[in-house]
């Protein structure tokens, strides 16, 4: 399989979980870019059927895959593992993986084995998959899709390696920022699903309301850039203009800022290292504007401490802190769990799970680690 892409070709796009946030702003990029990017293949959970079938329509693909295996879609591939077979079969340039959840973690490792550049938004995949998928990755080879990584991988660019002193996440504070714990308590799932400054997904949301989304995001600057857990700091910028910062040994950070737009990471790294023309609008000087920074509580909201915990205890407790906060954050959204307890479940499941904390040898094993984290916080819901 090529990789070679000639001045004249189109960058082959393989793009997972394309019926989803990331994936119709992908899709979009694309249409505007007809000369830069194609469409080879689309995969969906299945859940909108209706948007897939205008997207097979449009796009003219039949390499299509649908995990629901009960989806009254005519395609060719079907299932819980009907995307990872489509990663296997299709001849692509870059795979964009967009799919949401722990789900996403075949398709990503499918994706480094073959070689395939990997445009990653779905972060769980990493941070589920761990050091296993890091070793299958060669250099350079994923590519972030997230804003802040986006934002970081652009920064980087600006100084060598051991250059490096920190990297600064920022976060909007989510939309209680400044609330109290005790405030906390009677959130409503209408509540967490309001995001000040981004329009993504429910799941999303609510991590970031949690600062859950921030934990995860430390947990993949650490993966993907092999910095020090003590070198990657959080800010709150409610603003969301400037979507992350390096500082380098002499003292200077840089910083990238966009107005709070995801076609153009999404572009950038459909493109990569190649910038794509117009994929945004640029910030605009003409314009008073006011940047704010802040500390983020980490007493109100201990998330990123907590990923902080289980990355530096390694092996798959990443993949734990993952499992347990999907099964909590979707106990919340029925209204089955307060606000608060999505996190402190997080937290018991974590403190039980020393057992995880070796190396994962195989896809198996990070499995297990993700199965027994969704039993324990099932059982710490149940048990309130």
């Amino acid at each position: 399989m090529s990789h070679n892409v000639a001045v004249t070709d189109t960058v082959r796009v393989l793009l997972l979980g394309s019926t989803g946030s990331i994936g119709t702003q992908a899709l979009e990029v694309i249409a505007a870019n007809p000369d830069r990017f194609s469409v080879v293949g689309l995969a969906a959970g299945g859940g909108s059927p209706d948007v897939l079938a205008k997207q097979i329509e449009d796009t003219g693909v039949s390499n299509v895959a649908v995990a629901d295996p009960d989806t009254a879609l005519d395609v060719p591939l079907k299932g819980p593992d009907a995307a990872t077979e489509l990663v296997r079969r299709t001849d692509a340039d870059v795979v964009l993986n967009a799919l949401v959840g722990a789900v996403g973690l075949g398709p990503t490792l499918a994706t480094l084995e073959s070689g395939t550049r990997l445009a990653l938004a779905n972060k769980e995949s990493l941070v589920a998959g761990g050091s296993l998928a890091t070793r299958l990755a060669a250099p350079g080879q994923i590519v972030p899709v997230d804003s802040e990584h986006s934002a970081l991988a652009q920064c980087l660019r600006g100084g060598t390696r051991a250059e490096v002193a920190k990297l600064v996440l920022t976060a909007s504070g989510g939309p209680f920022r400044g609330w109290q714990a005790a405030d906390l308590e009677s959130v409503t799932p209408e509540q967490a699903g309001a995001h000040p400054t981004w329009s993504m997904g429910p799941m999303n949301t609510l991590n970031s309301a949690t600062m859950v989304n921030k934990g995860l995001e430390v947990i993949e600057t650490h993966l993907l850039f092999d910095v020090p857990y003590d070198r990657i700091e959080v800010t709150v910028h409610p603003q969301s203009i400037v979507h992350s910062m390096v500082t380098f040994t002499d003292g200077s950070t840089l910083a990238q800022a966009s107005p709070p737009d995801m076609k153009l990471p999404i572009s950038l790294a459909l493109g990569w290292p190649d910038r794509v023309p117009g994929a945004a609008l640029a910030c605009d000087w003409s314009k008073a504007a006011t940047w704010e920074f802040e500390p983020l509580d980490n007493v109100v909201f201990p998330a990123v401490d907590l990923a902080r915990a289980a990355g530096t205890a390694g092996g798959c407790m990443t993949a734990v802190y993952n499992a347990a906060n999907e099964v909590a954050a979707h106990a919340f959204l029925d209204g089955a769990l307060a606000f608060p307890r999505i996190v402190q479940t997080v937290a018991r499941v974590l403190d039980g799970a020393s057992e995880w904390s070796a190396e994962p040898a195989t896809l198996e094993d990070v499995l297990a680690a993700d199965s027994w984290a969704r039993g324990q916080a099932r059982a710490a819901v149940r048990a309130g």
